[in-house]
């Protein structure tokens, strides 16, 4: 079974980068400040708060699912793994009857790749199963934002809608509210248990559901502790004697050894995303601010560290170690990297068991590791705990019960966890139809790779976790990774609160992203990067500040 996508913290070309790879992010979404009335009605009424005994009121209850057992438990904010072999002949059902009723409605979500036709296997044997009547709306995923504004900003708005973390902003974020219902009636308290799935999602992630004062987002649950992972290439490095290196130093030098153009090696591509963890940036948007030791409020282009990311990102430019596609920003990284054409690459959790299950017949040398994140100085790093949800699929108001039932009955299907007869079709379809059984192990052919894909996995999951029958040990490695790192991590000010900005500031930091490419690839001065912290500053930033200090003055901080 496949496991949920692992969060990044951030990046230099984050909504790309999320496009590419369909995964939440650390991204922070919702509300308002001052935002949720306390009995969490229709209104929207902005006064109260989402955290504390106000947001508790609103939750559901927390049941733990008891289904499958994890070999390696959730530890310092990882996901679970799963390492074992599961008794496909022995799976259970996380519900005991169909919850849906067959009535039909429609759901809009993202979609990277070619969307199956309606009526498809896939499609057909889910509905069977979870009792419900889908059209699915899909839409393009890089250009998802364009096509959510549109629908949100008309009078026709699908029975079910998708919403990413990434795409709330300006007058998206505000529509949440005015568009979708309060699923409290259904959900809060109790009422959940008629959904043990959405039961068994934890309490932080359905925290940041709650929108305008009311329960309306069914969260994709993620680990907090997700970073961006420095892969390296642990065959070629064992080939070669290289040591993994634990500082910045270390891996400049490292890398200026590493390279040679003649041989058409390069040490690493663009390091940017893991430059903000080694220097302890925080990531971006509401999920950059907090309150230092200090006692002042600072957003992530005020902090010190940020140059300094930034600065040593260049040296890795400027030295030559960085393959010239990397800086030309062209092709893929992750294609150069199994090439090896370059040693060491960034990138989110999934590449672990993606790239070893991609290469294992092509190159059965091919060996992926993770590189231990290490701080400024070498040592331990500081590092900021992601969001605990950032994806979210909501029912629009005016919705008939029949309706909100069925969303909910799909919403509970796809949240089952792992070891269930749910799970399983989610994962990987028909037996026989998408995948075949090889020494107790299920693999997809091509109808299953084509299919089953980034649809019915997008309305909800079970708690994060990591499970790759075929390689186990990657599932191991990914959570021990997380395990690690985690220990390292500290929350933001403003974690776990689901915070929209005031639509006068939505694009106030949106020039520092095509900013820092410039600067690290040379193309700006320092001078540029400090004249557009200025700027921030003097053209909202510190009014931004006020807002949020308001904010956490009196909704409590997150940490």
């Amino acid at each position: 079974m496949t496991p949920n996508a692992a969060s990044a913290s951030s990046g230099p070309s984050r909504r790309s980068f999320l496009a590419s790879t369909a995964v939440a992010t650390a991204a922070v979404a919702g509300g308002m400040p001052l935002l949720a009335a306390c009995g969490g009605t229709e209104s929207g009424s902005r006064d109260g708060t989402t955290s504390g005994k106000d947001a508790n009121k609103l939750l559901p209850t927390y049941v733990a699912s008891t289904v499958a057992q994890p070999d390696l438990p959730s530890k310092n904010g990882s996901a679970s793994g799963y390492t074992g072999k599961v008794d496909l002949a022995a799976l259970t059902a996380s519900v005991p009857k169909k919850l849906g009723t067959g009535a039909s409605f429609k759901i809009m979500s993202p979609f990277w790749g070619s969307p199956p036709k309606a009526g498809c296997a896939y499609y057909t044997a889910l509905d069977a199963a979870a009792g419900t009547k889908i059209t699915w709306q899909n839409q393009d995923g890089n250009t998802y934002g364009q096509k959510l504004g549109a629908v949100l900003a008309s009078s026709s708005v699908p029975d079910m809608v998708v919403v990413p973390g990434w795409e709330l902003v300006g007058k998206i974020a505000n529509a949440v509210t005015a568009k979708f219902m309060d699923l409290g009636p259904y959900l809060a308290g109790d009422k959940v248990k008629k959904y043990p799935n959405l039961a068994a999602i934890p309490s932080d992630a359905w925290r940041m559901g709650i929108f305008g004062g009311a329960l309306r987002g069914i969260p994709m649950p993620a680990a907090t502790a997700s970073f961006i992972v420095p892969y390296y290439r642990k065959d070629i490095f064992d080939k070669k004697g290289y040591s993994v290196p634990k500082s910045p130093d270390e891996f400049l030098s490292w890398a200026k050894e590493a390279t040679s153009a003649k041989a058409k090696v390069w040490a690493c591509g663009d390091m940017n995303w893991t430059a903000w963890n080694i220097f302890g940036v925080r990531a971006s948007g509401t999920a950059g601010w907090n309150i230092g030791d200090d006692g002042k409020l600072t957003y992530r282009v005020e902090q010190p560290e940020y140059l300094e990311a930034l600065e040593w990102t260049r040296k890795l430019f400027d030295a030559g170690v960085v393959h010239p596609d990397d800086k030309a920003r062209s092709g893929d990284a992750g294609n150069r990297f199994t090439a090896g054409q370059i040693l060491v690459f960034n990138n989110d959790m999934s590449h672990w068991y993606g790239k070893t299950a991609e290469q294992a017949a092509s190159n059965p040398d091919f060996v992926i590791e993770g590189m231990d994140i290490f701080g400024a100085g070498g040592g331990d790093p500081k590092l900021w705990a992601a969001q605990p949800a950032g994806i979210w699929s909501l029912i629009r108001k005016g919705a008939s019960k029949t309706t909100v039932e069925n969303a909910l009955a799909a919403a509970d299907f796809a949240a089952a966890p792992y070891g269930t007869k749910e799970r399983m079709l989610v994962d990987y379809g028909v037996e026989g139809t998408h995948y075949t059984v090889k020494d107790g192990v299920p693999v997809k052919n091509d109808l299953g790779n084509s299919e089953v894909v980034n649809a019915w996995v997008m309305l909800s999951a079970p708690a994060a976790y990591y499970a790759h029958p075929d390689y186990p040990d990657v599932a191991r490695k990914q959570v021990e990774w997380q395990q690690r790192m985690g220990a390292f991590m500290k929350k933001t000010s403003t974690y776990g609160m689901n915070i929209v900005e005031p639509t006068q500031y939505a694009n106030l930091s949106s020039q520092f992203e095509q900013l820092e490419i410039d600067y690290v690839r040379g193309n700006k001065k320092l001078s540029d990067v400090q004249a557009a912290v200025s700027t921030w500053k003097s053209s909202g930033g510190d009014k931004l500040r006020d807002w949020y200090k308001q904010l956490i003055d009196q909704n409590g901080s997150g940490n």
